[in-house]
Order: C-alpha cells, then sequence, then structure tokens
C-alpha cells in the first residue's frame, strides 16, 4: 500500500512538473508570436490599445465583456466590426488587462474602468459616439452614460449585464486558487482540454491562432481578477442608476437566458421610461456578436433611422 501511494506522489508530481515547464516554454514562444493590431492609446501612463476600422460619419465605441472570454476584443469583435464599418467609423477599446493593453494596478472599479475608456476617447479626440457594450461593459456603460451625457450619443448593450441581475461575491480563496492554477500550467492544460469556442466560428485561421494566443497571455491575469474581485461591488454601486429618459437605448440580447428567467423582463425595465428604449431578442448564446452580427447592425440601422 505504501509503495503503491509512494508511486502515485511520484507520478503526480513528475506530472506537474511537466505541465509547469510546457507552461513557461509555451508562454515564451508564444510571446514571440502576437502580432500587433490597433494603436498604442497613453491613459494614466500606460498603454491602452485601441482598434479603429471605418471612416463613417458616425463613430461606435466597442466595449468587451469580461475575462477570459474575450482575450482579445478587437479580434473577437471581427464579425462584428466588419459589419458596422462601411457605415461607421468603429472604434474598439481593450481596457488594461485586454488584448494588448498594459496591466495595472489600479483597482477594477466602475468609477477607473470608466475614467479611463473616457480618457482613452479623449485622448483620440472623439468627442461624439455611441456606446456599445457586451455583457459587463452594459453596466459600465450605463455608469458612462449618466456621467458623460453630452457625449453618447446612443447606447447598444449586447446580452448585457443589469445591475438587478447581480454576481455573488467572490471568495478570496477562490482567486487564489485562480492564481495557482495560472502559475502551475494547469489553467492551459484546462483550456488545451476544453472545446475550440473559435472552431465553428466565421475567423480566418491567422485571427483563431491570435486569439488562442492573447487567451493564455491574458487569461487570470491580475487585472481581469481583481475586476471579478470588485464585481460584486461594481453591481451594487450600479442599482441606483438609471439610462437617461431621453438617450436612445436598445438591447439584442439571448431570448433564452441558460441561468435565469429574468433576463428579458429584467432589460425591459431598464428601458420602461426611455422615449427611443427597445428590446429584441435572438436564439443564439451569450456572444451573439460573433453569430448574430449582420441581423444585429441591420436592426441597429434601422432602429436609428426610425428615432432621428
Amino acid at each position: 500500500m505504501l509503495k503503491a501511494i509512494g508511486v502515485i506522489v511520484i507520478a503526480l508530481a513528475f506530472f506537474l512538473a511537466i505541465v509547469f515547464i510546457v507552461n513557461i516554454v509555451c508562454n515564451k514562444f508564444e510571446q514571440g508570436k502576437i502580432g500587433s493590431y490597433g494603436q498604442p492609446v497613453t491613459v494614466d501612463g500606460k498603454d491602452m490599445n485601441v482598434f479603429i476600422q471605418g471612416e463613417g460619419e458616425e463613430t461606435i465605441v466597442l466595449l468587451p465583456g469580461y475575462g477570459t472570454a474575450a482575450p482579445a476584443p478587437a479580434l473577437d469583435f471581427k464579425p462584428l466590426i466588419d459589419e458596422l464599418s462601411p457605415f461607421y467609423k468603429v472604434v474598439v477599446i481593450e481596457p488594461f488587462g485586454y488584448g494588448l493593453s498594459d496591466l495595472t494596478e489600479k483597482e477594477r472599479s466602475t468609477e477607473n474602468i470608466v475614467s479611463e475608456i473616457h480618457e482613452a476617447l479623449q485622448q483620440l479626440q472623439i468627442e461624439r459616439y455611441i456606446l456599445m457594450g457586451h455583457s459587463i461593459s452594459g453596466l459600465y456603460g450605463l455608469d458612462y452614460v449618466n456621467k458623460y451625457p453630452d457625449e453618447v450619443s446612443a447606447f447598444v448593450g449586447i446580452d448585457s449585464s443589469v445591475p438587478t441581475i447581480s454576481e455573488k461575491k467572490i471568495d478570496s480563496s477562490i482567486i487564489r486558487t485562480i492564481k495557482l492554477l495560472k502559475k502551475s500550467g494547469l489553467a492551459r492544460l484546462q483550456v488545451k482540454l476544453s472545446d475550440d469556442p473559435y472552431a465553428e466560428l466565421p475567423y480566418d485561421e491567422k485571427t483563431k491562432e491570435q486569439l488562442k494566443i492573447l487567451k493564455h497571455k491574458n487569461m487570470y491575469n491580475p487585472s481581469q481578477l481583481n475586476e471579478a474581485e470588485m464585481m460584486y461591488e461594481n453591481f451594487k454601486a450600479a442599482k441606483n442608476l438609471s439610462f437617461p429618459k431621453n438617450l436612445p437605448v436598445i438591447f439584442f440580447i439571448q431570448a433564452n437566458h441558460p441561468v435565469t428567467d429574468r433576463w428579458v423582463p429584467e432589460h425591459q425595465k431598464q428601458i420602461k421610461d426611455s422615449v427611443h428604449g427597445k428590446v429584441m431578442t435572438f436564439e443564439g448564446d451569450h456572444y451573439l456578436y460573433r453569430t448574430k452580427a449582420q441581423e444585429i447592425v441591420e436592426n441597429f440601422r434601422a432602429y436609428m433611422d426610425q428615432i432621428k
């Protein structure tokens, strides 16, 4: 029995050592394969990456959802960008900790995130724009439109978060476990053994490769982990906010949320007092911009024409 246990312990230690070494080697190899895109903008003394496509008279600012599902927003949003850019100037902001942007030690509160996004747009001299946000950016966007009402001409939520369906507080022990998974290389192994989320989606092979590389680079980085830790407080802080009555607001959301049946009703509540509020549902998952980009853009343009 003791010999058997000893063999198992040694085998496990050997396995973990291999995983750790492979992760280090892969990280160094992949670092040299990261392609550049967009342009760096100095925000709070650091580089924030911004990607711009299209030359339309109106500007749309795209903001990503949370975490490893969007390792490189400018690449992940490609289907939507390609549909929007013939009609609009599309500006994709990669917040600190995402894509090619730097990390930051600054707390990932809604206040700081919104301020940084605004500073990036100021640096680009973009003064008037439509704000379009996916997932958690629905929360940040709600704060944003209240702070800068003279700059935002409309808000578009793509399966965006609502303050009334809040996240649970994350225990510090979970964060420590995630950090260990990242450092040990087990997080990379987990991704390797999981299904490829981009396999059947309309991305070219080069983009798919970059998305995989940047996922390993940015997954569970300190900025994103702090954002996860701050999420409960950020949702709590947004509960007293509402969209300005005269601001055009349209939500494109999944019709059948896999977790809660409150998804559609809570979005409808957000626009109940809006003069130009609208909710549209699609059969699809949380990442509607990957599979429903054409439908989103067609309906958005029709909506904007209708309210003019």
